[in-house]
Parts: C-alpha cells; sequence; structure tokens
C-alpha cells in the first residue's frame, strides 16, 4: 500500500512538472520534416551533397552521399567537416544515435545519424569510410525494418517524439526506455520515466543494453489498468562488472487508463544496481 502511495504521489509530480500536452526542449528551437525515405532518396541521389545539423549542438557540417538503398550511406565533403562532427561526438567515434537536420534543395528533413566510421571511404578527409543517416521509413542493410534507435532521433528532430511517446503501448514504451539508455539520451528516457531522475550519473555506467526477451502484452491485459508488471530479460554490459543478465519485471503506472504509461525507474534502476 506504502509502495502505490509513493508511486501515485510521483505521477502526480510529473504532471505537474511536464504536464500532459508537448515538453519543449531548450536544446532547440527548430524541426525538420518528415519526409519518407522514398522521397528523400530521389531528392539526394548518390553523390548529391548536404549540410547535417545536429540539433542538440547546432554544430552543422556537410556530406556527400556515396551509397546506400535502404539509408543513406555518406562521408564528411572535407578534413574540416570531419572535424566538426567529431566535435559533436564529443573527440570519439560513437555509433550512438544523434538527431539531426538534413538542409538541401530548400528542405529541412528530420533525419538520424550514427558517429561511426565503417566500410569503405572515397573522399580525402581524414574520415576512415562511411556512416549512415536514416530518415523515416528507412531500414538497416539487413533486416527489414526500421531501427528503433533511428526512429526515435527522426521523431526528436521533428519535434513529434513526445506525441509518440504518451501514446505509446506498454511494449513500446519499454522499447523506448531502454532506447534512451542505450544512446544515453534524456529526452527520450525522461519522457517515459515516472521519476525525475539525474541520468548522466547512470548513463556513465552503461555500456551497452538490449532487450533479449520481453512478454507481449495484449490490449485486454492493459485496458483498464493503472499498473502493468511485465516480464523481461535484459542484457546489460557495465563498466565496471561486464555482462548482466536481468530477469524480472518492469513495473508501469499510470494515473487514469486514459494517461500515458511510465516505468518505475526508481524500481527498475535498483534491482539492475544501478541506482544507489
Amino acid at each position: 500500500m506504502k509502495r502505490t502511495v509513493i508511486l501515485f504521489v510521483n505521477l502526480i509530480l510529473y504532471i505537474f512538472l511536464f504536464g500532459s500536452g508537448v515538453q519543449a526542449s531548450s536544446s532547440y528551437d527548430k524541426t525538420g520534416e518528415m519526409l519518407d525515405w522514398k522521397k528523400v532518396d530521389k531528392l539526394f541521389p548518390k553523390y548529391s551533397t548536404f549540410t547535417v545539423v545536429d540539433i542538440e549542438t547546432g554544430k552543422r557540417f556537410k556530406v556527400q552521399r556515396r551509397a546506400g538503398s535502404r539509408h543513406a550511406d555518406v562521408q564528411p565533403m572535407t578534413i574540416k567537416d570531419t572535424k566538426i562532427m567529431k566535435q559533436i561526438y564529443g573527440g570519439k567515434w560513437s555509433w550512438r544515435r544523434r538527431a539531426i537536420i538534413v538542409l538541401g534543395k530548400n528542405k529541412k528533413i528530420a533525419a538520424s545519424m550514427h558517429g561511426m566510421p565503417h566500410g569503405r571511404g572515397s573522399l580525402k578527409n581524414n574520415f576512415p569510410g562511411h556512416f549512415c543517416i536514416h530518415f523515416s521509413g528507412s531500414k538497416t542493410h539487413l533486416t527489414n525494418n526500421m531501427d528503433l534507435s533511428h526512429k526515435l532521433m527522426v521523431l526528436k528532430a521533428a519535434g513529434k517524439l513526445e506525441q509518440y511517446l504518451d501514446k505509446a503501448t506498454p511494449n513500446d514504451v519499454i522499447d523506448a526506455y531502454i532506447a534512451g539508455m542505450k544512446q544515453q539520451d534524456p529526452a527520450i528516457i525522461s519522457r517515459v520515466s515516472l521519476q525525475k531522475m539525474s541520468w548522466k550519473p547512470i548513463f556513465n555506467k552503461v555500456e551497452n543494453v538490449n532487450i533479449r526477451n520481453m512478454k507481449l502484452m495484449s490490449p485486454e491485459d492493459q485496458k483498464n489498468e493503472i499498473n502493468l508488471k511485465v516480464p523481461v530479460e535484459i542484457e546489460w554490459y557495465l563498466k565496471d562488472s561486464g555482462r548482466e543478465l536481468f530477469k524480472g519485471e518492469i513495473h508501469l503506472v499510470r494515473f487514469t487508463p486514459l494517461d500515458s504509461w511510465k516505468v518505475d525507474s526508481q524500481d527498475f534502476l535498483k534491482e539492475n544496481t544501478l541506482l544507489n
């Protein structure tokens, strides 16, 4: 009973702090259009150039599309562009996804990039390979699906992340929560967390995280519920202890059946020794 009261107090505080509408982000004030990949593919064919703007830092650099049929494989145009891109990633190449705006052909398009050189590169730019840019509806090379983290970053760049998360199913909320942890993105994970947390110290403990298994909750399981416990298997790679496997439940709550689901972060993070 005491635990339930605490959860509802946290939920009321969340609604008071963030409201029920779309939360504005202080990190950027411009968004891009969610243009489908099939249109982007024609708009920016092979060897076309465009500008990438990182929405968190505002830094921009130019790239050239070199390949890619399901998404854009691109390279920074010059040594200077490579330097700017590396600055965006804190001086270290990373697979982390970032929300970006693509500028070109009189368009401003919501997109997502990672920051890890791989494969082949052809330009004299000090960039050892190419990197990938995803748009709405684009897919990875090996699957017929859109990468979830890229999808969330595209939504973020389009200013539609909050709307998507506020209407998400319990399973989608958990997917987004773990993706936010994986990409170390406070905007994503905060929107689906019941409690307001200091995320940086938690992110600093995590190398990687993946959902290995999760029970699919049917509409009947959740229709009138305000508390759910979803069985999951989560694979962690922690900086201090290496690989760890969590088999347990993630607790979701909401104030009424019409409200959005939130993850009980304090309960989950304590169970996974990420919170003292």
